[in-house]
């Protein structure tokens, strides 16, 4: 529950961050309504907050695909795919996430991969294909590796263990 007002704040924060005046300033650079977008949104997809998704990562791809940012453009995929996921449509959920997974592996970011394979293993849990949920969780952890993320590898190491 702490965690859940923990992402309020940070949200409120954000979506209050849109109202402020952009560029310039007087030292370094605002944010630009993309990252808010897109922390909006991944911060939606991490609470699972169905409303939020969709509002944030249809809002994001907007701008994404206008500006042909690539790894933006990902995070939106792979949060649409989370609430298709959560919404029970399985293919689009797959579709999304493919999509996000391809341009992560094309940029090279690992542990963006790894974390799309967790939203896969996901889809495959409530598929009920215990073989690709292994699979997906094995091969994230092996990305989170990659880049030594320490908190992703233990989590994903924890699920690896009690699917036995």
């Amino acid at each position: 529950m702490q965690a859940q007002g923990e992402f309020a704040l940070v949200n409120e924060k954000l979506e209050s961050a849109l109202e402020l005046p952009g560029q310039p300033v007087k030292r370094g650079t605002m944010a630009h309504k993309h990252i808010i977008y897109m922390m909006l949104a991944d911060s939606a997809a991490q609470m699972r907050d169905t409303v939020s998704l969709q509002k944030y990562s249809s809002l994001l791809e907007e701008l994404a695909t206008r500006d042909g940012h690539k790894p933006y453009l990902a995070v939106a995929h792979r949060a649409q795919g989370i609430a298709h996921r959560l919404a029970g449509e399985y293919d689009e959920a797959e579709t999304r996430l493919t999509q996000a997974l391809a341009t992560f592996e094309e940029l090279g970011f690992p542990w963006q991969v790894g974390r799309t394979l967790i939203e896969f293993a996901e889809l495959a849990l409530v598929q009920s294909d215990h073989e690709k949920v292994q699979d997906h969780f094995s091969r994230a952890l092996t990305e989170f590796e990659s880049v030594k993320a320490i908190p992703d590898i233990e989590r994903t190491r924890s699920v690896l263990e009690s699917l036995g």
